[in-house]
């Protein structure tokens, strides 16, 4: 049936019917398709670690801020495609938001939260304060 249509439209000078519903490569992103990205989190003995896959964005398309003891990550992806023929024009936008929050733990040094954005990752480094970096003490256990 494809077929009889991909004929029947090709003589037009059209796009195939399943050419013009088939979703671009843009569309077909697993990590992030206009919900909630895909983060990483780490902890080592002087910060925590937040990555988050962000394809498709740009720095200023990103709002990283904190709000009480929340870690909030906005940002709204805005995609457009366009094809032209020489007997059509194709064009499909597409627009959408998203919202992570994260709790912050008491340990994080607020004022020294730093952020990065490359190649479509975003990562947010949360530096420990120095009374939490402190090395833990060994507190020997007698028995009785």
């Amino acid at each position: 049936m494809d077929r009889l249509f991909d004929r029947f439209s090709g003589s037009f000078g059209f796009p195939s019917l399943r050419r013009m519903f088939d979703m671009g490569p843009a569309m077909r992103q697993s990590s992030f398709n206009f919900g909630v990205p895909a983060i990483d989190m780490s902890e080592d003995e002087k910060s925590y670690k937040i990555t988050a896959e962000l394809p498709g964005l740009d720095a200023k398309d990103v709002d990283l801020s904190i709000s009480g003891d929340m870690l909030v990550l906005r940002g709204e992806k805005r995609q457009e495609s366009e094809q032209k023929d020489k007997n059509y024009h194709f064009s499909e936008r597409a627009y959408g938001s998203f919202q992570r929050s994260f709790e912050l733990p008491v340990s994080v040094d607020r004022d020294k939260i730093a952020a990065d954005f490359s190649k479509g990752v975003l990562t947010i480094e949360m530096p420990k304060t120095a009374e939490a970096q402190r090395q833990p003490k060994k507190i020997d256990v007698r028995q009785s």
